[in-house]
């Protein structure tokens, strides 16, 4: 797995993401009215952010990056929050033995483009499906083949699939959020103003939702 090329902007700005949550994930706690005792999969969790946020809000997380750096980052953000519920690790999420059904919500926020091929993409994806419980939720948010400008992004080759191949990997599943549009940034570190073109889904897994209304009693 390679790091975006973000570990260039990790090593000069300390809070390269910001804290405010993503958009999906913001959009979650619209849907969920309590995430107290629910356990979260936070699969490439950069500095944390998402993964602070829901533990602020009581879930229990646990959080995977390949950048160290952005691991070092996400602990020094955890020390402010001063929560225990969110536990950072430094490794490759290939790597993690998942389980099933371990998780009502798993966050694949910016991983799958970084993954070397779509082979990898749908593979990874089908064990974080795997690890969703019945009646829990997957976000994604990925960049996809429609455009990319990767003018801040120089070396990163990232694997783009077309938007209609993400949909499709979750058949059968509910669709609660699902698009295809522009996101327009400039990273801190280089202040190039760049586009690109973002799959974001958040999508329900079918089947009993007992655990995850238990948990929110």
């Amino acid at each position: 797995m390679i790091d975006g090329g973000y570990d260039c902007g990790y090593r000069v700005c300390p809070c390269f993401w910001g804290s405010a949550p993503g958009s999906l994930v913001a959009r979650l706690a619209e849907i969920i009215p309590c995430f107290k005792g629910l356990r979260v999969l936070d699969a490439g969790c950069g500095e944390g952010k998402n993964a602070l946020f829901l533990a602020d809000k009581g879930a229990v997380v646990q959080a995977y990056d390949v950048s160290q750096l952005a691991i070092q980052h996400a602990e020094n953000l955890k020390s402010n929050h001063q929560r225990e519920n969110v536990v950072f690790y430094a490794q490759d999420i290939r790597t993690i033995d998942l389980g099933v059904g371990s998780f009502d919500v798993v966050i694949a926020y910016g991983l799958m483009h970084c993954l070397p091929d779509e082979g990898e993409i749908r593979s990874i994806n089908a064990l974080l499906q795997a690890a969703t419980k019945e009646g829990g939720y997957l976000i994604l948010c990925a960049f996809n083949a429609r455009f990319q400008d990767l003018s801040a992004h120089p070396g990163f080759n990232p694997t783009l699939l077309p938007h209609a191949a993400y949909l499709d990997m979750f058949a059968g599943w509910q669709m609660v959020e699902a698009s295809d549009k522009d996101l327009h940034e400039t990273h801190p570190n280089n202040n190039i103003p760049h586009t690109h073109s973002m799959t974001r889904i958040i999508a329900r897994k079918p089947g009993s939702a007992r655990e995850t209304s238990a948990a929110n009693a």
